[in-house]
């Protein structure tokens, strides 16, 4: 049977196929984020696939991680800022990443930075949902592969945003560690902007309601 050319492929076959590229991007980091961009194996639609996975799983993993190894109170629990401790990372980490590019000479864009940042992600859909439906057949004692598989899964996906970044960015190794410190930097400057904002938003919004109940009264 003759495979069909990538220009003939339909919408649904090209997704299934970006879909499956994830799996090489784990196994193969460097040649499968060189593929992934430059010759667009990669897919927003795939991306965006992972990245709902993963949110679904983190949530999941709430209702059904065993008490052992995930205490879980639920009247103090929001759900969107559960979510958001993903989405909001993620998000000064993309904007941080691609605003550097210009200083480091990089030549991924904004789209690309946030495709491979998700197909990072794969390694946490992979390994977390079957470590919890194992965490509900294991003892305490027995917990320290639930635990280390856990980790292992986190460092893996981190490893691979470092090494996706040197690839779509076409940087050395050495280059790629300092551009990876400089966003982690950006970021925390990102953060100190936003909170210097809210803070001022704040501010102005009591003084206009002081202002108004200042008003009320005297009226």
């Amino acid at each position: 049977m003759i495979a069909k050319p990538k220009e003939n492929l339909s919408p649904r076959e090209k997704y299934i196929n970006s879909l499956k590229f994830a799996l090489y991007c784990v196994t193969h980091p460097l040649d499968g984020f060189w593929d992934l961009t430059h010759e667009k194996r990669g897919t927003m639609a795939a991306a965006n696939t992972i990245l709902f996975l993963t949110l679904l799983i983190r949530i999941l993993k709430l209702r059904y991680t065993s008490f052992l190894f995930m205490d879980v109170y639920w009247e103090d629990l929001n759900i969107f800022l559960y979510l958001a401790s993903i989405l909001f990372p993620l998000s000064l980490w993309v904007v941080g990443n691609w605003g550097l590019t210009t200083l480091f000479d990089g030549k991924g864009k904004l789209g690309q930075v946030y495709m491979a940042t998700c197909y990072a992600f794969t390694p946490y859909v992979l390994v977390q949902f079957p470590l919890m439906v194992f965490s509900n057949f294991v003892t305490s004692q027995e917990g320290e592969f639930y635990v280390t598989l856990s980790a292992l899964s986190l460092v893996y996906c981190a490893i691979l945003v470092i090494a996706a970044m040197g690839q779509i960015h076409e940087y050395s190794a050495g280059k790629n560690l300092i551009f990876t410190v400089a966003t982690l930097f950006a970021m925390l400057v990102m953060i100190f902007i936003l909170m210097i904002f809210f803070s001022m938003i704040s501010q102005g919004v009591a003084y206009f309601i002081s202002l108004a109940k200042e008003f009320m009264f005297r009226m």
